[in-house]
């Protein structure tokens, strides 16, 4: 709701100081393109510290379950 109001008094303000159709139209692109890149900067930057946990969670789990190779599998040189 906010963000509505926003866009409208934004485009007001345009309106008000004499600024052209396209030009209105273009600053309003414009200014959503960067409020939407700005904002997925910051969720990523919100949820950095969870996306390294699933990570590490995930590199421990494949550390610990690593897959048990049978002893007739295994290339043992060993015995000649």
């Amino acid at each position: 709701m906010l963000e509505l109001l926003f866009v409208l008094g934004f485009f007001l303000m345009l309106m008000v100081t004499g600024v052209s159709l396209l030009g209105i139209l273009t600053a309003l692109v414009v200014a959503t393109a960067v409020m939407f890149l700005g904002g997925m900067f910051a969720l990523m930057i919100k949820l950095l510290p969870w996306l390294l946990l699933a990570v590490a969670v995930v590199w421990v789990i494949k550390a610990v379950k690593t897959p048990k190779i049978p002893q007739y599998q295994r290339n043992n040189r060993r015995f000649y």
